[in-house]
């Protein structure tokens, strides 16, 4: 009987031990804590992700303004008899030489009716389709880009076919400014942050027209199956025109605060 009644109490003892019931409490607080932790980060990642996929959206939506209003335009020219063509990953209006000629070292463009009817109809339809739906709003820059055959214009007081290719560029955007109705004017429109949509740029040589004399690809059969185009018509070709489309992206240091806010 000693045995037992020295045993009984102890047990009791341990029953009543407050620091095991003070553990088991920290042990679940911490447990709380670590859900709510966890939820909380959760949370944070997916609205961080959810921004990224913001930006994505908002690049993925302009890339598609730019590809409807170029093949707009493009369908619209082509029911005018006005052949052009899409290039450069839906990004560029290629205007043909035989749609807007340029004389061999000249700039301005041909005086005849027909001509200039095609330059101006050109501009017009450029307009209303970048006006519509205030589809503006996507892009960033247009560039009317000049282009020359590589035969040299041995004029230095405008740098040579560098020059040449720019004051195309400049005639046409002169024109367009000059000959289109003032509530028509490509001048006008502004472009997300409210500057100047239209620009300007020459290229001289540098981007001939595939297949040409002046292409660095021409040798690639799958790129030119009949082989390289005729001197005179490779020279032709390259005195052209291009229309180029840039859209609006998030800034550089948006994407910077994404990444930061992901790590």
């Amino acid at each position: 009987m000693r045995t037992v009644s020295k045993r009984y109490p102890s047990a009791q003892v341990d029953e009543e031990n407050p620091y095991w019931i003070s553990f088991s409490d920290i042990m679940a607080g911490l447990l709380v804590i670590f859900v709510l932790a966890a939820v909380a980060l959760i949370l944070e990642l997916t609205q961080k992700s959810e921004q990224w996929d913001d930006a994505i959206k908002e690049i993925a939506k302009a890339e598609q303004v730019r590809k409807d209003i170029l093949r707009e335009i493009e369908q619209e020219l082509n029911e005018k008899n006005i052949p052009v063509k899409i290039s450069d990953n839906d990004t560029v209006l290629r205007i043909p030489e035989d749609v807007l000629t340029f004389r061999q070292g000249r700039f301005d463009i041909p005086k005849d009716q027909l001509h200039q009817d095609i330059a101006l109809e050109i501009g017009k339809v450029l307009f209303h389709t970048i006006s519509k739906n205030s589809r503006w709003q996507y892009l960033d820059t247009i560039f009317v880009e000049g282009h020359t055959d590589k035969v040299p214009y041995r004029n230095s007081s405008i740098k040579g076919n560098w020059g040449l290719s720019t004051f195309r560029a400049i005639s046409v955007w002169n024109f367009w400014n000059t000959m289109l109705e003032e509530n028509e004017r490509l001048g006008s429109l502004k472009n997300h942050m409210g500057k100047t949509l239209f620009s300007v740029s020459g290229y001289a040589d540098t981007r001939p027209v595939p297949c040409t004399n002046a292409d660095p690809n021409v040798t690639l059969k799958e790129l030119c199956p009949v082989g390289v185009l005729e001197e005179s018509e490779s020279q032709q070709k390259n005195r052209r025109i291009d229309i180029r489309f840039t859209v609006r992206r998030p800034a550089l240091e948006d994407y910077h605060a994404v990444k930061q806010a992901l790590k």
